[in-house]
């Protein structure tokens, strides 16, 4: 029997909304805008995308994307659901993702398509590379258990030599976190090339675990052309270093796919750019399918906002990306209560980065329901007014008192707190007023 994915997506249409499905699922598989002799029966019931389901929702008074046309006709929408044969698409994930979201969003008849849910078979995910390492390899990579991750970010964000983030590394590393990470816009320039920031930055690492015996993970920001960033990786690897990240949205899935099949390091996925995916409510996608694409190139870590409010994305957003990624690939692609299997866990750990202090701590673990995630706090820490250092230790305490359930003033009031006592009282300068 022939296997078959499925996507469900939101459409917005003044036409009636199964002749746009219609349009979809011919324009993502064999139609052409007219019947041509070589679109035989047998092509279309081999090749052909089905309708597996069509739920008209509510009407709307506008349309929510220009579609070239005045009609004063009803907007309509509907939730609907495709499938393809898996043959159309073999083990390609660039054409995968060209049959989800391809020439059908510029279809005019659609004034809103939105791609909400991927289903994919599980031989089907099989034939892609997938996480290495995952939640379980993170952990021990730096044998930190039962408590996230806490981690940073290099800052200033740019503009620092190779010595200078070097120093930044040292302070970080000394002041207890486990996890350090470039910015998404410094990788390989001229006034900081890798080939002198990776020796400096792993001579401080190694310097620091052979007097402790504790491990930092440092992702190394090495997004360039494919062949390049294989390159980064090497050197990477040559130095010791234990991971490696890239800019997923720029450099592209078939890159990132390429490199997990080359990469002997862990690969943490910056999605920079992703809100202009999904930011519209009828344009784009949600993160569900999102994660799933990356995860199944095999990103083994994954970027998902935090609940510090920097981004747009709601709480609940970001606590559901979180669970999507702690979802193990199959049960995520197609809905199975199937129990996750230790000896192959494609969970991708979340990494919760964008505004997080030590408030969001509690609400971050009792969301998420889980300490697997990266909790990756920069102004939090910089900002802190005891120095680096105690902005290290008042992230480890709120997550402490999180953990414990216990709230943050009456943990903070306990002996050897004062970190997170300094930081409950301090009350920042923002460069920009909320």
């Amino acid at each position: 029997m022939t296997q078959r994915f499925s996507a469900t997506y939101l459409i917005e249409t003044t036409s009636e909304p199964m002749r746009a499905a219609l349009e979809m699922a011919g324009e993502q598989s064999t139609a052409t805008t007219m019947r041509i002799a070589g679109e035989s029966d047998a092509v279309v019931e081999r090749h052909g995308a089905h309708i597996e389901s069509l739920d008209e929702l509510e009407s709307v008074s506008t349309l929510s994307l220009p579609d070239g046309r005045a009609s004063a006709e009803p907007v309509r929408r509907a939730r609907v659901t495709l499938s393809w044969p898996t043959h159309n698409v073999g083990a390609s994930l660039p054409i995968l993702s060209t049959t989800l979201l391809g020439n059908q969003t510029g279809m005019r008849r659609l004034s809103g398509i939105r791609l909400e849910h991927l289903e994919l078979p599980a031989a089907f995910a099989g034939q892609f590379p997938r996480p290495h390492f995952g939640v379980a390899g993170t952990r021990e990579l730096v044998g930190v258990h039962g408590r996230p991750l806490i981690g940073s970010i290099v800052k200033p964000n740019i503009g620092l030599s190779p010595g200078e983030t070097a120093q930044v590394a040292r302070s970080l590393i000394e002041g207890g976190v486990d996890f350090i990470k470039d910015d998404e816009l410094m990788a390989n320039p001229p006034y900081c090339p890798l080939s002198e920031r990776v020796p400096a930055v792993m001579r401080v690492i190694r310097d620091y675990t052979e007097r402790t015996g504790r491990k930092v993970i440092y992702a190394f920001n090495i997004s360039d052309e494919t062949d390049e960033m294989k390159r980064h990786h090497d050197l990477v690897l040559a130095e010791g270093g234990n991971c490696i990240m890239v800019n997923l949205n720029s450099v592209g899935l078939a890159a990132v796919q390429s490199l997990r099949r080359h990469s002997q390091l862990p690969i943490h996925g910056h999605r920079a750019g992703w809100a202009m995916l999904t930011r519209h409510a009828l344009l784009g996608m949600n993160f569900q399918p999102y994660q799933a694409l990356f995860r199944l190139a095999g990103v083994d870590q994954l970027h998902v906002s935090g609940l510090g409010g920097k981004f747009w994305e709601s709480a609940d957003d970001i606590l559901q990306s979180a669970r999507d990624c702690l979802t193990p690939l199959v049960r995520s692609l197609q809905g199975t209560p199937e129990p996750r299997d230790a000896q192959n866990d494609d969970r991708t750990m979340p990494v919760f980065s964008g505004g997080s202090t030590i408030h969001e701590a509690a609400p971050t673990f009792v969301g998420a329901g889980t300490t697997d995630l990266i909790y990756a706090c920069g102004g939090a820490i910089f900002g802190h007014p005891d120095g680096i250092a105690a902005g290290c230790r008042s992230i480890r305490e709120a997550w402490e008192a999180a953990i414990a359930g216990v709230a943050l003033p009456d943990y903070a009031a306990q002996e050897g707190h004062g970190a997170l006592a300094a930081a409950l009282a301090h009350r920042p300068v923002r460069k920009v007023a909320a």
